[in-house]
């Protein structure tokens, strides 16, 4: 195991993004930086040093990325909390509770832009990214680009980690770095290519920290929100309110949150989905107090099926309707080996919702590294005479071996009135993950009235079988990185063995070192049993029965280390008794680190044996971004719908973050704010909104 160790100084270092102080000489610098990409375990290319201070109050990293052509480093992202993947950055990661299991992340890029984040039980973001970002953090960074490369300088509070404890401090740590124009990956640690920073039981060690004073967490965030809303059909609104978020750490394993009158108007609109199938469609959480240690809260049971889905509190899955929430409190952290997530929010009624209570309690025992046993209860109690509670509880595990093969299964059962039988899921997998294949066989039997109401489930009666074999090779090919080969089959009978959904599919993707891939489906080969008539479009319904076709797929994505990058993707075949060719473009074009702007547009074709069956539909939307500084940003995005009597929308956001934690919002939404996950593309709710919100973060 690799060991650093920081070095005691009685005030903090100049933090100006540059290495100048004197003070950081006191550290020994970090240098031993290994390759994950491309070549594994083999020395980085630039070199890479990492000096590390703290005071009683805080901890510092002084980095120093060295690079022999500094004239290519890329720089383009001001935004706090975006993607830096087409930037180059570096990342910490701060195990501070040293329990092996999960951490706090910190990226920053040249520009000295910050984003953060958590990784809980070993598992990054929902979107492929190393950490989840719905946990933001007070610190401060800067960084400066040089004649050698680039420096930056890190302040990060004891407060910001909740930590508590003063003596005898050793910390999980691990650093990376990636240069963007090499698509290169360095790590300190972890370094295997089925590591990566997320492996945080594989992460090294900061020694060296004593007696420093209490950081404990403690923050009080109130905010005012001065609104017009007017949606289709209904009287303008002019409401004036105001509410407020607390944290509070309880000890340095455990913090409280508590919220009041939650608002969710400074949250991303979602981009208008259109469901071409006859299940659910995912759509991933972004409201910040449902994201915030969201990761503890994880119960997957197959796909992108959760037993707990925080998208079904306070948005109407069906309309996509906002529901008030009353307020709410939440508790996670640790207590020992055992993970802990409890959570309530109550939500008042609005238009056909009902006043709703939520109830969710999560815990999980950790085993050895990676692995756990855990269970789940929540309880939904709402006004609805029909429908008056809802129960789901559940017990997973996942049990990991030789570092590289995984077993995961889970039980869960609900209740509803008049408690339905068959209202179990059951499921279990056997993975493997290597530098060569990836494979994974799994069985899952849901029953027909499993019914997870605060979950996200795709489907039901379901007595599945899927398995998948992916072989990676890495040839001597100048410019490519790895191709892979990729089948699977899926067969998915009812629970009384009727066919409903079968599919096998035989897949051929390249990645190129300069980040430019191709993904392309060989074939795509469907059984699928429509039960009940799927609207497609407008007065356009594909009726019940069993279909067969067979689909092709052709997708180019281009070089990442560019300022202008695109993709295409072209996927064509049969569709339920008749045709469909289905056309995306998106392009994305960054002239200076201020400014960028991005496009795209899909063009679905349909050719169906119905009447009105030969139609189009085009999605596309137009975001343009600028940012005045770090801490002033103005965002739009417009969209189009044709499938939509009322196509267009538009959303304006402008975000001054005058101070750390404390924003100012001025927004303007024409269209929904977030979309419906109901299948077969009901009608959403409209609605005209103008926006001012205010927020000021403090600790008393």
């Amino acid at each position: 195991m690799r060991v650093a160790e920081a070095a005691r100084i009685d005030r903090p270092p100049k933090l100006d993004g540059t290495l100048n102080d004197s003070l950081w000489q006191l550290a020994k610098p970090i240098t031993d930086f290994r390759q994950r990409e491309p070549h594994e375990g083999q020395p980085a290319t630039e070199k890479t040093e990492v000096r590390i201070l703290y005071t009683r109050k805080a901890v510092y990293f002084g980095i120093h990325c060295y690079d022999s052509e500094p004239s290519r480093i890329i720089a383009t992202e001001l935004r706090r909390d975006v993607s830096q993947d087409l930037d180059d950055h570096f990342e910490i990661l701060v195990d501070s509770n040293h329990n092996r299991r999960g951490g706090y992340v910190f990226e920053i890029n040249p520009l000295g832009t910050q984003s953060d984040g958590l990784i809980v039980e070993e598992q990054g973001g929902t979107d492929g990214s190393d950490f989840d970002r719905g946990w933001d953090g007070v610190w401060t960074s800067e960084a400066r680009i040089t004649a050698d490369g680039w420096t930056a300088t890190i302040e990060i509070p004891f407060t910001t980690l909740n930590f508590t404890k003063s003596d005898s401090v050793i910390w999980g740590l691990n650093l990376k770095r990636f240069i963007r124009r090499k698509n290169e990956e360095d790590l300190w640690s972890a370094y295997r290519r089925t590591f990566g920073i997320t492996k945080v039981s594989e992460a090294g060690e900061l020694t060296g920290i004593t007696d420093i004073g209490s950081g404990r967490l403690f923050i009080i965030k109130p905010y005012g929100l001065a609104r017009y809303d007017k949606q289709t059909g209904q009287d303008a609104k002019f409401p004036l309110t105001g509410g407020l978020d607390v944290k509070y750490g309880i000890s340095s394993n455990l913090i409280l949150n508590l919220t009041g009158n939650t608002d969710f108007a400074d949250t991303e609109v979602d981009l208008e989905p259109f469901n071409l199938t006859p299940f659910k469609i995912f759509i991933p959480e972004k409201r910040q107090f449902f994201l915030e240690n969201a990761g503890v809260f994880n119960f997957d049971i197959g796909d992108q099926d959760q037993l707990f889905f925080s998208r079904q509190i306070g948005i109407d899955p069906v309309t996509g309707q906002q529901v008030p929430i009353n307020g709410g409190v939440r508790l996670t952290g640790t207590l020992g080996r055992t993970e802990l997530g409890i959570m309530d929010v109550d939500t008042r009624s609005s238009g056909p919702n009902p006043y709703a209570n939520y109830a969710v309690v999560r815990l999980k025992e950790s085993l050895w590294a990676g692995s756990y046993i855990g269970v789940m209860g929540i309880d939904k109690r709402s006004g609805n005479t029909q429908d008056s509670f809802n129960q789901t509880g559940g017990v997973d595990t996942r049990l990991v071996f030789f570092k590289d093969w995984f077993v995961d299964a889970h039980m869960a059962g609900t209740r509803s009135p008049g408690d339905p039988s068959g209202a179990s899921d059951v499921g279990a997998s056997l993975s493997y993950r290597s530098n060569w294949l990836d494979g994974i066989v799994e069985r899952r039997k849901i029953g027909p009235n499993f019914n997870p109401e605060v979950g996200f489930i795709e489907r039901t009666d379901s007595n599945e079988t899927y398995g998948d074999l992916t072989f990676k090779v890495r040839p001597e090919i100048r410019g490519v990185r790895e191709l892979q080969f990729e089948g699977f089959i899926l067969n998915a009978p009812s629970t009384k063995n009727v066919v409903e959904t079968q599919e096998w599919q035989g897949t051929f993707r390249a990645d190129f070192d300069n980040g430019a891939y191709t993904d392309d489906d060989i074939a795509d080969v469907f059984t699928q049993r429509i039960t009940t008539p799927l609207h497609i479009y407008k007065n356009v319904f594909i009726p019940n029965g069993l279909y067969h076709f067979a689909r092709h797929q052709l997708t180019y994505g281009s070089a990442q280390n560019r300022r202008f990058t695109y993709n295409f993707f072209e996927r064509f075949g049969g569709y339920y008794g008749g045709t469909l060719n289905e056309f995306r473009v998106q392009a994305n074009y960054r002239p200076t680190a201020k400014f960028s702007i991005s496009a795209s547009e899909t063009w679905d074709r349909f050719r169906l044996p119905l009447p009105n069956g030969n139609f189009s539909v085009v999605l596309a939307s137009l975001q343009a971004n600028y940012s005045f500084t770090r801490f002033l940003t103005f965002t739009s995005l417009i969209q189009m719908d044709t499938s939509n009597t009322q196509a267009v929308s538009a959303n304006v956001r402008l975000r001054y973050n005058y101070r750390p934690d404390s924003d100012l919002y001025i927004i303007y939404n024409v269209g929904t704010q977030f979309a419906s996950i109901a299948p077969a593309n009901p009608p959403q709710v409209r609605e005209t909104r103008f926006a001012v919100k205010w927020t000021y973060s403090f600790a008393p």
